[in-house]
């Protein structure tokens, strides 16, 4: 079985009959919606759609909210698009312009003010650089030093400057509550800075209705980078997003920032995903370059929890080969790694707390006693992702009372989550674990399971107990 979890951006290519679907059966485990593009109700029908697909084939699909964030974007051209060359004179503009050859406008009112002459700026990725010659009130006015295609809404990049924006946009806002009205299981929040981003985010969903969302940070820029610890502490998810990372920041740093990343969110006990570029050339191609598959490969021997697929699924030609090649990636790059050794030789926290003590010692039993399955018994999700979190070898049953952290379990690496009705009785509730998991086939008669969760039962953060049983 595939551990390491896939996340799907959902898009045009995806809207195609039976693609979704087909999807969700060849590995899709979390459905990502990019709110940077697309109509309210084009979100609102995938929405539906996964929902439907969740009762079709039994899976806890999640469904992430990935915001727009406080970023800049030339806005609409007449044509769609430009050509831009080397040597053009391009002007970025806070008019309300229809954008053509000579000028586009841009989505931040406050450019004008922050920029200086010599600036460079960078737009989709940094494939188009921009070098500023001068400001004039609402205009800024460039010289073009690396040309290509400019379509609508491509992103805009200043690395070094500080912009100054608040971090909840009206539209981030928006788009936030519509996430709560609907039932989004994860919001990830683009371009965290600092922790009072984070908190800012929670304290919006808390007071809405939205309290039992995960936050996922995504980490695009120097800011993120630096303020990485307090951000960790802060989120429940965290998103290694290399596509303005490796514009923000000098590209050939990012490989040894995604390793300190995914080492320190390990070690916190929370979930990671590596995005961005993963399988770029599957857009156009049915395989991937080999680049590519080591990428995803070593994202894995990294230990992320998830990888992430983009445009290849959301406006490819090959969305399901993309999500087919990235499981076997997976499912092969795992098969290599000794988990077990890992394990043994890792090193701990010198004054652990009571849940993650348990979570070790649940692994560390699961190892001696050759043990098919470790099934946790969890309210919040806590004491699954805590056992995940040292990766081991069997597998990970999370079994929750809501669906809700079912799909939220659908994240972490190893854990397949499992349905139970609630249970004031602890010994009720686990003997109800065991059975529901050898319902669902995870494991069989005769088969050892270690199983861990909180004595009493329903509170939350409370995993305080082990027990070994031959399943029956």
């Amino acid at each position: 079985m595939r551990k390491t979890k896939i996340v799907c951006t959902l898009g045009p290519a995806t809207d195609k009959e039976g693609i979704l679907e087909a999807l969700i059966n060849e590995g899709l485990d979390v459905a990502r919606f990019n709110f940077s593009h697309g109509e309210r109700e084009d979100h609102r029908r995938r929405f539906n759609q996964i929902a439907a697909l969740r009762e079709k084939t039994g899976k806890y699909t999640a469904i992430l909210l990935d915001t727009k964030g406080p970023e800049v974007r030339v806005k609409q051209f007449a044509e769609g698009k430009v050509e831009l060359a080397e040597g053009d004179i391009f002007t970025l503009t806070t008019r309300d312009v229809i954008g053509t050859k000579e000028c586009v406008a841009v989505t931040y009112k406050e450019f004008p003010n922050v920029i200086k002459s010599g600036s460079v700026i960078l737009i989709d990725d940094g494939l188009i650089r921009l070098k500023v010659k001068e400001v004039i009130g609402e205009d800024i006015k460039c010289e073009v030093i690396a040309g290509g295609t400019v379509s609508n809404h491509k992103g805009i990049n200043i690395p070094n400057v500080d912009l100054k924006m608040p971090y909840i946009s009206e539209k981030d806002k928006s788009d936030l509550l519509f996430g709560i009205e609907m039932g989004f299981d994860f919001v990830a929040a683009s371009f965290v800075r600092s922790a009072d981003d984070v908190r800012e985010v929670r304290a919006l969903l808390s007071v809405n209705g939205g309290a039992n969302i995960n936050i996922i940070s995504k980490i695009e820029n120097a800011q993120g980078v630096e303020n990485i610890d307090e951000i960790i502490a802060e989120s429940d998810c965290i998103m290694v997003a290399r596509g303005d990372m490796g514009v923000e920041i000098p590209a050939e740093e990012v490989p040894a920032i995604q390793k300190m990343i995914i080492k320190k969110v390990n070690n916190a006990g929370k979930q990671v995903i590596t995005a961005t570029q993963m399988l770029d050339s599957m857009m156009n191609n049915p395989v991937p370059t080999r680049a590519e598959v080591a990428d995803v490969a070593n994202a894995i021997y990294d230990g992320t929890s998830a990888i992430m697929l983009s445009g290849e699924t959301a406006a490819g030609k090959y969305p399901i080969e993309s999500v087919k090649m990235m499981s076997k990636i997976a499912i092969k790059t795992e098969e290599d790694i000794d988990y077990k050794k890992r394990f043994f030789q890792s090193e701990r926290a010198d004054r652990p707390d009571v849940t993650d003590a348990i979570s070790h010692a649940t692994v560390t039993t699961s190892y001696d006693l050759d043990a098919k399955a470790i099934v946790t018994v969890t309210k919040s999700g806590r004491t699954a992702k805590n056992i995940s979190k040292y990766r081991p070898d069997c597998e990970v049953i999370g079994c929750a009372t809501t669906e809700n952290v079912c799909r939220q379990l659908n994240m972490s690496w190893g854990v397949t989550p499992v349905l139970l009705s609630e249970m004031s009785d602890a010994d009720d509730l686990l003997t109800k674990a065991v059975k529901r998991s050898k319902h669902m086939g995870l494991v069989d008669v005769g088969d050892l399971v270690v199983i861990t969760a909180g004595v009493p039962v329903g509170v939350s953060g409370n995993t305080n107990m082990i027990k070994v049983e031959t399943v029956e």
